[in-house]
């Protein structure tokens, strides 16, 4: 007579991450770094609208289990803007592998302007 272990065996499935997952994970931590004032549109014309792969300020590219991220950033005046992106490119790597568990194969940041804010006057 066979006894079953406490311990069951894994199950067998996949897990999909769907990729408005990611973008949300990399646009709300570069967010989140301070010095990061808002995203900026993503260029291109008519090809971005066809790309799933897109949100504000975002894009990446999915190619077996690795990631690509494109930040667009708009900073703060008088921010650093070397140690924000690099803040900005390890934080959202740290949260996409901790919380989807993807390799992230490189985020490129895009610094696209700098917020003055209101002109005194």
């Amino acid at each position: 007579m066979d006894e079953k272990s406490d311990t069951a065996a894994p199950y067998k499935g996949t897990t999909t991450i769907a990729p408005g997952v990611l973008l949300t994970i990399a646009r709300l931590t570069a967010l989140a770094v301070p010095g990061v004032v808002r995203m900026a549109d993503v260029p291109g014309g008519v090809d971005r609208i066809f790309r799933r792969s897109i949100a504000e300020g975002v894009r990446i590219e999915v190619e077996d289990d690795s990631v690509a991220v494109d930040l667009y950033l708009v900073l703060a005046n008088e921010t650093n803007a070397r140690e924000v992106s690099r803040t900005v490119q390890s934080e959202v790597a740290r949260a996409v592998e901790d919380m989807v568990g993807m390799q992230v194969k490189r985020i490129d940041i895009h610094i696209e302007d700098i917020d003055f804010g209101e002109a005194a006057g």
